[in-house]
């Protein structure tokens, strides 16, 4: 086996250990390409400033970097060759290929400790993009569901039972909101990723006279973390603090498919999921499953405990590098996708969900009006106190009427639902992903 390594001193590894520290490490490795090759252009630029490149060098290495980047790893064509250990190895291998001992140079003033540092930042940076992209359109589904539908009654539920008239706006708009909120996290999440720790070498800085500043802007990143051993303790409680965000979208996502999951059922039948989302029974002919809901409900589970999961690998580690980190790639880089497919998957049956009208026009639900009519009693001047007593006495005999008509005209209610302010505050909140 070739020994294309950057550690690399002449002294082979045995085969059974190195199988087991890198492990899937380099299937992994291929999602940061594009960014270990920018990160790379943003070092060199800078190397050449203080003296550490030649002009011509940055120039040939330049080209052949953007000629990977465009021709290799934009084309689908990028791989890590069998004994080349990761991404980093495999770019430079690629220089000293096409340009001899130029390609050696790109390593000055950089430790694969911050390479992967760098590399992981701009991956993250973009993945959450992506996932406030996604967070946006689904909400976007949402609010239009809720003023499609904001005329029409459902049931809202405490402790399971059937307890005050609520609507389809207030539901679908209530899960609008929630992502709004879900949406402040990532965005504080994003401003701690946006932050370069390339030139913190090992975790510990460099004797190269090295132009921190000038990364950071080359990489567009909004500060540094300054301090080189902070810069490498960031490694684990940067997936660590994504993941609470991650965690909270798919909260949102697990509550909203388990409320589908129930309405849709005969015995609520609130909701009504067209034939094309649903799956059949191998023996009950009747059956349409909401299989897609009840997947999407597991699955945020799983993703719900991915900060546990992301603690559980660090935990009891002191400050510098060490090797576990390896193993956040292989539980955090599989959720992000998990979580842009529910995000995807459930904003295409949100857009196609029916909803029942006439709900509450049956009579097992009158008595969800009750606070209707204690209210009613309270406006005409009765203390509140006796107008609960009068109404709960009116149920028990029997004689209970419920009011034809509701008064809810408060921010946030059933006749008010406040959709302009939400999305307000989605429009503010989207401002904080640096677009």
């Amino acid at each position: 086996m070739s020994n294309n390594k950057l550690w690399d001193k002449g002294i082979e590894t045995d085969t059974f250990i190195e199988n087991f520290t890198v492990g899937s490490d380099r299937e992994l490795d291929l999602e940061l390409a594009k960014y270990d090759v920018e990160g790379t252009l943003a070092h060199i630029t800078m190397l050449e400033s203080v003296g550490l490149l030649e002009e011509e060098e940055l120039e040939q290495l330049t080209v052949e970097l953007r000629r990977i980047l465009k021709d290799v790893i934009a084309a689908g064509d990028f791989v890590i060759e069998e004994g080349v250990e990761d991404v980093h190895s495999q770019v430079e291998l690629m220089l000293t290929r096409k340009l001899g001992d130029v390609g050696k140079k790109v390593h000055s003033g950089r430790s694969r400790n911050d390479q992967v540092l760098v590399d992981i930042r701009l991956y993250l940076r973009d993945q959450i993009k992506e996932i406030a992209a996604l967070t946006k359109q689904l909400f976007d589904t949402l609010i239009a569901q809720s003023e499609a539908h904001k005329q029409v009654l459902l049931p809202g539920y405490t402790h399971t039972q059937a307890a005050m008239p609520s609507s389809f706006g207030m539901w679908f708009g209530a899960y609008a909101e929630s992502l709004t909120d879900d949406l402040v996290l990532m965005s504080a999440v994003y401003d701690i990723i946006n932050r370069n720790p390339l030139g913190s070498a090992a975790g510990y800085g460099s004797s190269f006279p090295l132009n921190r500043q000038k990364t950071t802007h080359l990489l567009g990143f909004e500060g540094m973390n300054v301090n080189s051993v902070y810069a490498q303790m960031g490694r684990g409680k940067t997936e660590q603090t994504l993941s609470f965000a991650m965690a909270g979208i798919a909260g949102t996502l697990n509550k909203l498919a388990a409320d589908v999951c129930l309405y849709n059922s005969q015995n609520f039948a609130f909701l009504k999921l067209p034939d094309e989302l649903t799956t059949g029974s191998s023996i009950m002919p009747h059956k349409k499953n909401p299989d897609v809901f009840e997947l999407i409900r597991a699955k945020t589970n799983v993703l719900r405990s991915l900060p546990n999961q992301l603690m559980m690998v660090t935990a009891n580690m002191t400050s510098g590098y060490h090797r576990d980190f390896q193993l956040l790639k292989e539980t955090l880089f599989p959720a992000l996708h998990d979580l842009k497919d529910c995000l995807s998957i459930t904003n295409y049956a949100m857009e196609r969900v029916e909803v029942q009208q006439n709900i509450l026009d049956d009579p097992k639900y009158q008595l969800i009006f009750s606070v209707e009519a204690v209210n009613q009693l309270v406006l005409e001047g009765v203390p509140f106190r006796d107008a609960y007593k009068e109404v709960a006495r009116q149920i028990e005999s029997g004689e209970f009427e419920p009011p034809s008509e509701l008064k809810h005209t408060h921010e946030g209610s059933i006749g008010k639902l406040g959709n302009e302010l939400i999305v307000k505050r989605m429009e503010e909140v989207l401002a904080g992903f640096g677009e």
